[in-house]
């Protein structure tokens, strides 16, 4: 029995720092330990002049986006560079879904490569199974694997009886100030919040810190979080709350599962099919964020004990999933362009 062509695959990150979300980290080790897979992180060089059979994207934004006007426009420059590389080589794009939508805020030409490169996708990834596609489009759905292992290295104090925890980047869309207002109205000497994450711009945190400074059962620490301090911060909660007004991937929500914390979220079908594939009491949702709804589930949340189920969620699946994907989106490529030689060689009818 032959064995399967070796697959090169060129990802969109490149090699890994102490601030990389580590879902990337996780999943180049994973792809890195696949037989059949060779994984290459990325540089300009190597995606441009190097040989791969399969170009895996994620967060496409971020290869047109740049800190100055004069880089943002040789970045795109670079990107429709590439996107013609890979349509002239017939390389297949293998996009990972983290976003539902485009950015907000962004120019009219980095809009039109978005789609262009959107177009061009042979095959998406999505991470969980309620991310909707066109009837047409071809994917796979490989769960967001779990932080168990990636945490599990860090001390993890005892929960405080009435804390309540927030965690993560701090961007409008995700609510952290609409917590805040909700919690100075919840009633009760017993309770505590700790907020805790880097604000997006000056003004939030300014917004922050006042509204943290009338209410003095909160703590702030407006600062990007090592992972031993997310750690002891989701250690130290009874409860995790991310009111995010628009959730779907969250990687903020399987931290804190990992670590063995329930969660307040927005109720909708991702938080639903969630919360039946962990459990219950672990994923506890929410229609309209208020001080009733807070009570209530930091009540609930000191009777949860255990584990909340992630089995389905493991990475030693990761990467032979991946490598199924890689394998399905080059077999597609290689039946159009089969197809489309097929089409220009029949006779052209009188």
């Amino acid at each position: 029995m032959t064995e399967p062509e070796r697959i090169v695959v060129q990802q969109s990150f490149p090699d890994p720092r102490p601030t990389t979300n580590p879902y990337i980290v996780m999943l180049r080790d994973a792809l890195a330990a696949t037989p059949g897979l060779e994984v290459r992180t990325f540089s300009w060089k190597r995606a441009l002049l190097g040989r791969y059979d399969v170009f895996h994207a994620h967060w496409p934004e971020i290869l047109v986006a740049g800190q100055s006007p004069l880089k943002a426009l040789v970045r795109q420059g670079l990107t429709a560079v590439l996107l013609l590389k890979l349509r002239l080589t017939r390389t297949p794009i293998v996009r990972t879904v983290h976003n539902l939508h485009l950015p907000e805020g962004i120019s009219r030409r980095e809009r039109a490569l978005l789609r262009w490169f959107d177009r061009w996708t042979a095959l998406r990834i999505r991470l969980n199974p309620t991310t909707p596609f066109p009837a047409d489009a071809a994917y796979e759905t490989i769960l967001h694997g779990d932080y168990r292992e990636w945490f599990g290295r860090y001390p993890r104090p005892g929960r405080e009886r009435g804390r309540l925890g927030y965690f993560g980047l701090i961007r409008r869309y995700k609510g952290v100030e609409q917590l805040l207002e909700v919690f100075a109205q919840t009633p009760g000497d017993d309770l505590r919040l700790t907020v805790a994450g880097k604000p997006s711009s000056d003004e939030l945190a300014a917004t922050v810190r006042e509204l943290a400074d009338h209410d003095p059962r909160v703590r702030v620490q407006l600062a990007f979080l090592q992972d031993a301090e997310l750690a002891d911060v989701v250690g130290r909660s009874e409860l995790i709350v991310l009111p995010y007004r628009d959730m779907h991937n969250s990687g903020g929500v399987l931290t804190a599962l990992s670590l063995d914390r329930p969660v307040l979220v927005p109720d909708n079908e991702t938080t639903a099919a969630l919360a039946d594939e962990v459990g219950q009491q672990w994923v506890q949702r929410y229609a309209e964020l208020t001080p009733e709804v807070l009570r209530d589930a930091v009540e609930r949340a000191a009777g949860v004990d255990g584990h909340p189920d992630l089995s389905a969620r493991s990475w030693s699946d990761t990467g032979p999933q991946h490598e199924a994907a890689y394998r399905r989106a080059i077999a597609l490529v290689r039946r159009r362009r089969g197809a489309a030689q097929a089409a220009a060689r029949e006779p052209i009818s009188s």
